[in-house]
């Protein structure tokens, strides 16, 4: 083909027009990328992702929501704060998220009770919540918190030797209280000898071991707050009622002597036969359990049954812990020589947990009732062992009846460690270490045998 000027310039022209169109091109997909975005959560547990219930509760959120992020400017930091709110901020587009560096505002720091670096302050509505743990669990439970706007206050009877709701003994409860104070429950000691009352307010009471015996008045206002529609929440230790047993009786349930033994512990390292280990097997189906798979250890307990009596009631029961085949339940000696005598004791499983929910009248909310065939779970000594301090949660949740707080997961990477077999392993250290620089080799002595052979 003969070359002209005319041909140089619709060649120049056709290079310039495709520079033009490739350009406009790169420009609007830069400007797309700025508007619309596109992201794929391929976590194996979802982990970037939020649950259906979070979004359900953000969806309950009709005002604009500010969070303020006390920070220091430190950019990997604030980066990861702005990053893991995002998932928040395409659910609900008008969240305004800001920094503030805590070192340079000292006086706001004081006024907000920032305790922490990188804490969290969501208000809404004229009503502020506050975020030590970035987590969907802490952040979504403070979103419903602002949503709901009422406060939930928890009665703990004392005064007969309870486990004390604020205390630090070992025994005491105070950790699992101020785990739920942060998550927004008011906590109140109750001594119904003295207000001759239960508080009006009382959403959740609490029974927690007590050590010397109830008055008959105070187990007649329990009763009547069981009878006009109270949620209770009953840890119930081994040994004596000390006068509970017109509750018991209220419940249908039917409380053996005797404490679970439970030697298979020992291959978790625990050295304790009283200590009965849960595992995911031995949860009952009801919504405290769902999606709860953590292990949780249960110090000195009884068992629990019901009877004839519950239904009576129009309780309906649900199993919410057995321990296993192999446990036990010890009339005698509870020490590491304790053995199973099958004469006169009962083995395995057996229930030490039950939930009862009824509707006390047509138009009542639904009543909620928790017994827990021990309290040392929940006590300071355990509290941190296994999923203990999740389960207390998820009891209290459901008494209060935030089922949605209930199905908030707790989110696990589950894909962040690669597991091999000896054989896998083997086939990748071989093929890395030896076929693959083999292959190179002889790749490489290939070309040079060729090109040996051109000249």
């Amino acid at each position: 083909m003969k070359v002209t000027p005319h041909s140089r310039l619709q060649s120049r022209l056709n290079s310039v027009v495709f520079l033009l169109l490739l350009l406009s091109l790169v420009t609007g997909l830069a400007w797309l990328s700025q508007r619309y975005s596109s992201e794929f959560d391929w976590t194996r547990s979802g982990r970037h992702t939020l649950s259906e219930a979070s979004i359900k509760i953000l969806a309950e959120l009709d005002a604009p929501l500010t969070i303020t992020a006390f920070a220091r400017e430190e950019p990997m930091l604030r980066t990861a704060i702005r990053n893991y709110l995002q998932s928040y901020q395409r659910v609900k587009p008008d969240i305004e998220l800001t920094f503030v560096n805590p070192s340079t505002a000292p006086e706001l720091v004081r006024e907000r009770n920032i305790s922490i670096d990188g804490e969290l302050v969501l208000e809404y509505s004229g009503r502020r919540e506050n975020v030590k743990t970035i987590s969907e669990q802490s952040i979504s439970n403070a979103l419903q918190r602002l949503a709901r706007g009422d406060e939930r206050w928890i009665a703990f009877i004392s005064g007969h030797g309870e486990r004390d709701p604020l205390g630090e003994a070992n025994h005491d409860l105070g950790e699992w209280t101020n785990f739920l104070s942060d998550n927004g429950f008011q906590i109140q000691p109750v001594n119904l000898n003295d207000l001759q009352t239960v508080p009006d307010n009382t959403q959740v009471m609490v029974l927690a071991g007590p050590r010397i015996n109830l008055f008959p008045g105070e187990v007649e206002l329990i009763a009547d707050y069981l009878d006009n529609g109270g949620n209770l929440l009953w840890l119930l230790d081994p040994g004596k009622l000390h006068g509970l047993e017109p509750i018991a009786d209220q419940l249908g349930l039917q409380l053996p002597d005797g404490v679970v033994i439970d030697h298979a512990s020992q291959l978790l390292g625990v050295n304790d036969p009283t200590i009965v280990v849960a595992v995911e097997d031995m949860y009952g189906q009801h919504p405290i359990n769902a999606n709860f798979d953590y292990t949780t250890l249960f110090p000195f307990s009884r068992v629990i049954e019901i009877t004839d009596a519950t239904s009576a009631q129009d309780w309906q029961a649900s199993r919410l812990i057995q321990t296993g085949d192999h446990t036990w339940l010890e009339s005698g000696s509870t020490d590491n020589a304790a053995e199973f005598n099958m004469a006169d004791e009962r083995q395995g499983p057996l229930p030490i947990a039950y939930a009862f929910s009824r509707t006390p009248a047509p138009d009542a909310s639904e009543q909620r009732v928790v017994v827990v065939g021990d309290g040392d779970f929940l006590a300071n000594a355990y509290i941190n062992n296994g999923g203990n301090i999740e389960l207390g949660n998820r009891f209290m949740n459901w008494l209060s009846e935030d089922d949605d707080l209930i199905a908030i997961p707790a989110r696990h990477a589950q894909d962040a460690r690669l597991d091999l077999s000896t054989a896998q392993a083997l086939i990748i250290g071989l093929g890395f270490l030896i076929v693959l620089p083999l292959g190179l080799f002889a790749s490489g002595m290939m070309i040079w045998w060729r090109r040996r052979k051109r000249q």
